[in-house]
């Protein structure tokens, strides 16, 4: 071979090497590109993941105040002895240490020690030292759960572990006072619901409890994500506009070791609070219901006639509400539970209306023709009603009972014999048309459904066989089986004082456009002035001198009234209802009243006038004082 041969550029074997070193700087390029700009947002992921956490910040609140702007429902600071895990750190290796020597000493050569455990004992001693740190100075007697640690250093280890909750004031600065300036225990300000009127509007307002923020926007799915406890509604006002209360989360990014503790804060974006909600409760007006109410159980409305803005709305038995923040004792919900105070019973439960459903059944029989504003019937004490005696609440009689009278002194007889006449169809058709067989839409939840206004076709569906004549004659003084809301006969009694068909009613406040245009979708009522004023006048009496509601009355002020005594079952027993509607001033309705109150043992006498008229007189009193119903009077006369 010569020297030629070796160095021509076209030997075969330099060819070869040089394709095999192209084609391998080709692969190794691609696969870096691959790597870099394709494979490397993965990675990056990955990296993500690894080493950053998110932790959400949930928003104060938004307040909720009454129309005249006084707080009903704010928040308070919420202090709390916790521990950062991460600054600890030390103390559980030294714990584990001293843990794991006294343990190999008592076991034997070939037994291997629960390393799992020791590590959680471990632990839980160091919590505790702190916890008996914290015990020492505020008198508290607080022993951890391991199972509070564990599942904290799984799902929370970024965020504080409370120690002792909801410090008093005391308590906060004696621990600030006397804690070591380096002690790894720290005092975290949260805040929870405060309710300055504590029992006042609690059903209403409502409460809210502790949650995991799960469906929040903010949630990043590539992060390992950290959350605060949210408040979320669970009843009233502060679940019904929870999405306008919430306020907006904020976040942080840290970047954590690779043991999942804190390393630094990659960026903040602070929470805001929520919106604040007017209510059109006037509190001084509630707080005159609830100590009206007392420790009775029932319910008393007030409501603006023009609007239908509901203006107080007791409940009772009720709670404090500030008992059940930040969280629910179970000692406290036990205690609720028994006196059957959850329950708002002006919208929640129905019952039979008694005698104020006499003024649906006397429209009826003036709208169909049956009844006139002078028609007469002679009370004996009793009426025969198909083979039944029905029997008057005045079992001597009243004698000659025209219709006005019928309302001033709540006679039954004269409504047994009108209703033969009238007839169901036309009396449950009236009641309709007031709103009564529906919910009323206000804006508190959990509003019952379970109304009844009976007729034949909903006696025969319920498996009730025919109607009778007696049946009528029973629903037209409210009872058998019809079944209305304290609400539903506060929206009606302000119907009526308008001259309209429905009330639509609100618990916010509206603004004075609003309020002008409030339309609330029914019709006039359909009376002549006479027969309409026949009504009124047979009201005003029921409030007067020898009318079953006297006892309501407010001197210097005309109210129009019906009271109502009836009978429900619950829980096997019979049991009494008093009840009183009315509103005032009668020349120009401002406000209607609603006020129920429930036996709650057999036998016991309640009355609406005796019972019920009082609490409206303190609420009529409170809103309409004398001196202004005589000015507006004098001012209507003109004299």
């Amino acid at each position: 071979m010569s020297a030629y041969d070796i160095h021509k550029g076209d030997n075969p074997r330099i060819r070869l090497l040089l394709t095999i070193v192209g084609l391998a700087t080709l692969v190794l390029l691609g696969g870096m590109a691959w790597q870099q700009l394709i494979a490397g947002r993965a990675y990056r992921e990955m990296e993500k993941r690894q080493t950053l956490r998110q932790v959400l910040l949930p928003g104060p609140r938004g307040e909720i105040l009454d129309r005249h702007g006084r707080l009903l429902v704010g928040n308070r600071p919420l202090f709390s002895a916790v521990l950062y895990l991460d600054d600890v750190r030390a103390d559980f290796r030294q714990e584990y240490s001293r843990l794991l020597r006294e343990t190999r000493e008592t076991l034997a050569d070939d037994e291997i020690p629960d390393y799992r455990q020791l590590q959680w004992t471990a632990r839980l001693n160091v919590v505790q030292s702190y916890v008996d740190e914290v015990n020492a100075i505020t008198g508290r007697e607080v022993v951890f759960a391991e199972r509070t640690l564990i599942r904290h250093f799984n799902e929370r280890l970024l965020l504080p572990l409370n120690l002792v909750n909801d410090l008093d004031k005391n308590e906060y600065a004696r621990l600030v006072e006397q804690l070591p300036v380096q002690s790894p225990i720290q005092i975290f300000t949260d805040s929870t619901r405060y309710y300055p009127y504590t029992r006042a509007a609690a059903h209403s307002l409502g409460f809210v409890v502790l949650e995991d923020p799960v469906d929040d926007p903010l949630i990043d799915d590539s992060l390992k994500t950290f959350t605060f406890k949210a408040k979320r509604g669970r009843t009233g006002l502060e679940r019904a506009f929870d999405e306008r209360l919430q306020g907006e989360t904020g976040s942080e990014i840290w970047r954590v070791d690779p043991l999942g503790f804190q390393d630094e804060r990659i960026s903040l974006a602070p929470p805001r609070q929520g919106e604040r909600l007017i209510t059109s409760i006037d509190i001084d007006l509630q707080q005159v219901a609830e100590e009206a109410l007392g420790d009775r159980a029932g319910t008393a409305i007030v409501m603006k006639v023009d609007t239908g803005e509901v203006l107080a709305l007791a409940s009772a038995p009720g709670y404090d509400a500030n008992r059940l923040t930040p969280f629910i004792p179970r000692a406290v919900s036990d205690e609720i539970d028994e006196r059957r105070g959850w329950i708002n019973r002006s919208l929640q439960l129905s019952y039979p209306p008694g005698s104020t459903f006499k003024v649906i059944t006397a429209m009826a029989g003036l709208r169909s023709g049956d009844l006139f504003p002078d028609s007469v019937n002679t009370c004996r004490g009793l009426q025969r009603v198909g083979n039944r005696l029905f029997y008057c609440h005045n079992r001597s009689g009243f004698g000659e009972v025209d219709l006005r009278r019928s309302l001033q002194v709540s006679c039954n007889t004269f409504y047994y014999t009108a209703s033969q006449r009238i007839g169901i169809d036309h009396i449950a058709a009236e009641a309709r048309r007031f709103g009564l067989h529906e919910r009323t839409g206000i804006e508190i939840p959990f509003e019952t459904g379970n109304v009844i206004i009976p007729d034949r076709d909903w006696k025969r569906a319920d498996g009730r066989g025919g109607w009778f004549p007696g049946d009528t004659a029973n629903t037209s003084i409210g009872q058998g089986f019809l079944m209305v809301t304290p609400l539903q006969m506060a929206s009606f009694t302000a119907s009526l004082a308008r001259g309209e068909t429905r009330t639509r009613p609100t618990i916010l406040a509206l603004s004075d456009s609003e309020a002008r245009q409030r339309d609330h979708g029914g019709e006039p009522i359909g009376l002549s002035r006479e027969a309409l004023a026949a009504i009124y006048e047979g009201m005003e009496a029921a409030v007067g001198p020898g009318g079953t509601g006297r006892l309501a009355a407010v001197d210097g002020l005309r109210i129009a009234g019906k009271t109502g005594t009836a009978q429900f079952r619950a829980d096997g027993e019979s049991l009494n209802l008093a009840w009183f509607i009315g509103f005032a001033p009668v020349e120009a309705p401002e406000i209607a009243i609603c006020v129920m109150i429930e036996g709650t043992r057999p036998g016991e006498a309640l009355a609406g006038g005796s019972t019920a008229g009082p609490i409206a007189r303190e609420l009529f009193r409170q809103h309409l004082s004398p001196a202004e119903a005589s000015g507006r009077q004098t001012a209507a006369t003109g004299r």
